[in-house]
């Protein structure tokens, strides 16, 4: 996250929001006021940063924010009493498609939604943050988002920085890493020398998918194992890898095998030795 702390200006600010509201102030009035919040709020200059009612090949949108010049996001506004819609996002889309512009904010003065787009496969977009300002209690956590927006945050590229960082802590990064076939054996190896099971890997995938929440597993979709070669080793010198080779080997024997091989061994164990002639 950001080290700009933007949490006194937002508290003197947001009244302005709220009265909106309260008013049922129009959709024109609201953007206003959403104008000064970027200015007073977020650090930008009304007159060299903010550009209203951008046009963009034929297309316009409510607020464009630059940096030096360069739009840095797109702002589609509503009525500080409307709520906000997943169509209101396709219509933002549009607009920053046209203009290779991959950060819009959709807000209503109160509710403020950040989506990053991406426009390798026709558009797609993903919720960086959504917060509100309605909720006193979460006036924090909101100052917190919102300072990724602010005109320093965005140049020093920590809004760049912050995406970065949640896809890879996202459930999707995190699936390719889980589901892959060397991760599942590190797994199973554990399982087998604290709980004395060798449990099957698409079992283990399966328990793990399970674990995750319907929200996680919606982003990663279905349940896919990455299987991975193995390299023989070359050298001399790869005689670690080859051990290693062989212990994943030992592993993956099936549970039967395992458990035949333990019967066996205490079977000797337990007959007695015979005289020798």
């Amino acid at each position: 996250m950001t080290g700009i702390d933007i949490r006194k200006p937002l508290k003197k600010f947001l009244p302005h929001l709220l009265e909106a509201k309260a008013a049922q102030l129009r959709e024109a009035e609201t953007v206003q006021r959403i104008e000064r919040f970027f200015e007073h709020v977020l650090g930008y200059d009304g007159l060299a940063d903010i550009s209203r009612e951008a046009q963009i090949k034929g297309k316009y949108c409510d607020l464009a924010i630059k940096i030096e010049g360069a739009i840095a996001f797109l702002v589609e506004a509503k009525a500080c009493c409307e709520p906000l819609r997943d169509r209101h996002v396709d219509q933002a889309q549009q607009y920053a498609s046209k203009a290779n512009v991959r950060w819009v904010v959709l807000t209503n003065g109160i509710q403020w939604r950040l989506f990053h787009l991406t426009f390798e496969e026709g558009i797609d977009y993903e919720i960086a943050f959504d917060v509100s300002l309605e909720d006193p209690q979460g006036i924090d956590v909101a100052a917190t988002k919102l300072a990724l927006l602010h005109k320093q945050a965005v140049r020093k590229g920590e809004l760049e920085e912050f995406w970065q960082q949640a896809t890879a802590l996202g459930p999707v990064s995190i699936a390719r890493g889980l589901f892959r076939e060397d991760t599942l054996r590190v797994i199973r190896r554990w399982i087998r020398k604290h709980e004395g099971f060798l449990v099957d890997p698409e079992d283990l995938a399966k328990s793990i998918h399970e674990m995750l929440s319907t929200e996680a597993r919606e982003q990663i979709g279905p349940l896919r194992i990455l299987r991975t070669r193995r390299s023989s080793p070359r050298s001399s010198g790869s005689r670690t890898e080859a051990r290693e080779q062989i212990a994943d080997d030992a592993d993956d024997e099936s549970p039967t095998e395992a458990e035949g091989d333990d019967d066996l061994k205490l079977e000797r164990e337990a007959s007695p030795a015979q005289p020798s002639q």
